[in-house]
């Protein structure tokens, strides 16, 4: 069975508090999936997630609710290496910043 190429990731407006979702490339690491956010922290969903950190992801037939946060690239450093790298291999590209969706992560 052939992975999915896109997650759909749905966070809440931090303004309007209504459901955004959004169509972005993934990869999967050690159970987590992982989001390179191209304009970094200037991306609205970004925004989003990092005043709410609950949100809710759609990856094929499944659909799950998670929590996201921001990678810190100089304090994880190989982490943000793994997924950049893993990016790179699967789309041609992971220049941007790291975010990654824990599924087994209970909401705050």
């Amino acid at each position: 069975m052939t992975e999915p190429t896109y997650l759909y990731l749905t966070t809440r407006g931090r303004k309007s508090g209504r459901p955004r979702e959004i169509e972005i490339w993934f990869t999967r690491y050690e159970g987590r999936y992982y989001l390179v956010a191209e304009h970094g922290e200037r991306a609205q969903w970004v925004k989003n997630l990092l005043a709410n950190s609950h949100v809710q992801v759609r990856v094929g037939d499944a659909h799950f609710p998670a929590r996201a946060r921001v990678v810190d690239a100089k304090k994880e450093p190989a982490l943000a290496r793994e997924v950049r790298t893993r990016s790179e291999k699967k789309y041609g590209w992971g220049d941007g910043l790291v975010v990654e969706i824990d599924p087994t992560a209970p909401p705050r």
